[in-house]
């Protein structure tokens, strides 16, 4: 068996954690592929390194003086090569990133840097090769990733007992870094174990795995023991705080489970996120998998009388909606009535001219307005083949004295959507946990 193993900031803040991600490897020697992030916080006030490059890039774009956060960076990657006891040249690569910084690299290319530090000490500290993510992984002109290039550059992988790549970025055809999205080191993690043939993808935290809700508002929330690719991608959309969006597709085509596990606890057993089938046999508590909700939405209900019959309503709604690059959340609708849902972040100073086109191009009866709404959504492939869920649901909100502005129900029933104010948002969150979990 072969696994790819990536592990998050939190993994290696320090030389000690280092030591932590040095010794899960020695116990697995399966564990062949390894993927490593920039050093995250060492302590709540502590700073991400890749924050202090990005501040880095930002001031000397701006022709500033970067040698304030840049200093902090030197000291950081200096301070785990002496406790880690190795020399992996960081005197000199730092030199060499702050000449480029100083010289306009791109800010793609400075957020990099720390994975790349990253990976030059854990590969010395392991003493196995360090391959760069600029020669794996290939994005196309456009910036987006080149699977299919990727493949094929990844091949030599395969035949190497142990190997270190640097997350989050890659090249563009012409060798310029192109990172992904924050968090991308997951990204590179699931392509590094399709590309690989890994039988499983291990993402390794500082959390024994995915739990069924915020514990900051639910702090009795149950950890998840398996969740489905389709779960998790509703609960991550809904806000979640679990693994990067992209990073579920490359492994779940290649049906490659996820294990999701605790650096600083590897013998819990962590969350496993599988295909369907596979859970089959899982026994849940509850109905749900998961419950995560978003704050920030309106909703624009339009009302006209016979609005069922009306032919194309819904199609010009949608054309006046993209027309101002706005894109729905939900979109339920009654006999008489349809109502949208909006994300405020993309109504932002467009709402006059929004309200305007709606009045003349659709002349609704009446448009209502409702701002300052929390979308919470319930996952969980049980609930399909419950009776009465959405009553449930309801009733654990009127006990909590709690008013729901909208209801959404997915087709496959593995997710129901409820809009409530802002302010009931967590007491919702909670009703709702308890309820279903």
């Amino acid at each position: 068996m072969a696994k790819a193993a990536k592990f998050g900031g939190s993994s290696l803040s320090d030389g000690g954690q280092f030591k932590k991600v040095a010794a899960i490897l020695a116990a697995d020697e399966a564990r062949r592929f390894v993927v490593v992030s920039a050093p995250g916080k060492r302590f709540a006030s502590d700073e991400k390194i890749t924050d202090l490059l990005y501040r880095c890039a930002a001031l000397a774009q701006e022709g500033g003086d970067f040698s304030g956060p840049f200093e902090k960076i030197w000291d950081r990657f200096l301070g785990i090569e002496r406790e880690l006891g190795v020399f992996a040249h960081m005197e000199e690569a730092l030199n060499d990133i702050r000449q480029r910084i100083a010289a306009g690299a791109s800010a793609d290319f400075v957020a990099s840097r720390g994975e790349y530090l990253s990976a030059r000490l854990l590969s010395a500290y392991l003493n196995v090769p360090m391959v760069d993510a600029a020669e794996v992984i290939a994005f196309d002109e456009k910036g987006a990733l080149d699977l299919t290039a990727t493949e094929q550059k990844g091949r030599f992988l395969k035949d190497m007992s142990r190997v270190v790549v640097p997350g989050f970025y890659g090249a563009l055809p012409d060798g310029q870094i192109r990172t992904f999205s924050r968090g991308g080191s997951d990204i590179t993690g699931a392509i590094l174990a399709r590309v690989t043939g890994a039988e499983v993808y291990e993402n390794w935290t500082d959390v024994d795995g995915f739990m069924m809700a915020d514990p900051r508002i639910v702090p009795e929330a149950r950890i998840m023991h398996a969740v489905s690719y389709g779960e998790l991608r509703e609960l991550s959309y809904m806000g979640a705080s679990v693994l990067h969006e992209e990073s579920i597709f490359p492994v779940k085509e290649g049906r490659i489970p996820i294990h999701v596990c605790n650096t600083n606890r590897p013998e819990g057993a962590g969350t496993w996120i599988v295909n369907e089938g596979a859970l089959l046999h899982e026994h849940r508590q509850g109905l749900a998998a998961g419950i995560a909700g978003r704050r920030g939405f309106t909703m624009i209900t339009l009302t006209k009388d016979n609005l069922h019959k009306q032919k194309g309503f819904a199609l010009r709604l949608l054309q006046i909606l993209d027309r101002h690059g706005i894109g729905p959340e939900s979109m339920p609708s009654g006999i008489d009535n349809l109502t949208v849902v909006l994300n405020d972040r993309d109504i932002r100073g467009k709402m006059d001219a929004l309200y305007h086109d709606i009045r003349t191009e659709l002349a609704p009866d009446t448009v209502e307005i409702a701002s300052s709404i929390a979308l919470i959504a319930t996952v969980g492939r049980g609930m399909a083949r419950s009776a009465g869920v959405a009553a449930r649901l309801f009733t654990a909100l009127q006990q909590a004295g709690i008013s729901a502005r909208i209801i959404d129900q997915s087709p496959k029933e593995m997710n129901l959507i409820v809009g409530v104010d802002q302010r009931d948002f967590e007491n919702a969150i909670r009703a709702i946990y308890h309820a279903f979990c």
